[in-house]
């Protein structure tokens, strides 16, 4: 897949509870320190996979502080578990883009990504994905368990918009 661009002003805000974290995005000139925070990073986007009941324990997950950049890489079964670990690391707060490097058991065609913008909905977006408001719930079936509800989306957030 690549690299796939995030908002990092949007998402889960997963390291707001650590401030070594938040201190290596915004002042990564100390080696140490920005290692020990980059590896706390990876550590939590790790952790808040695992939370959505996903496969992570076969994965290598880095945070660089100083470019904002997540590299996700190992092997998962689906294109549909790889496409939501990437959604997931890409939103959380602080996160500017995820390098894909992850390989897949069984592949399958990509899903196309839609970046929320103030305003939207699950149908307006099902209406430009598919021409069809109705399908909405094919949008929010691929994004679970990470959207709990059709109703709570957010500017800034990257769905998955699989082939209808």
């Amino acid at each position: 897949m690549g690299m796939i661009s995030f908002i990092k002003e949007a998402g889960e805000k997963l390291f707001g509870h650590a401030p070594a974290i938040a201190a290596a995005v915004a002042e990564p000139s100390n080696e140490e320190k920005a290692a020990a925070a980059n590896a706390a990073a990876s550590d939590a986007i790790k952790t808040y996979i695992r939370a959505q009941s996903l496969p992570a324990d076969d994965l290598t997950i880095a945070f660089n502080g100083a470019d904002q950049i997540v590299t996700v890489s190992g092997t998962v079964p689906t294109q549909e578990i790889r496409e939501k670990i990437v959604v997931c690391c890409g939103n959380v707060h602080s996160v500017a883009g995820v390098a894909d490097e992850m390989q897949t058991t069984e592949p399958a065609d990509e899903s196309t990504y839609h970046t929320v913008v103030s305003g939207d909905n699950l149908s307006k977006i099902a209406k430009a994905v598919y021409g069809d408001a109705n399908k909405y719930p094919l949008i929010f079936e691929a994004n679970k368990p990470m959207l709990s509800s059709p109703d709570k989306i957010y500017p800034g957030q990257v769905l998955r918009c699989p082939a209808a």
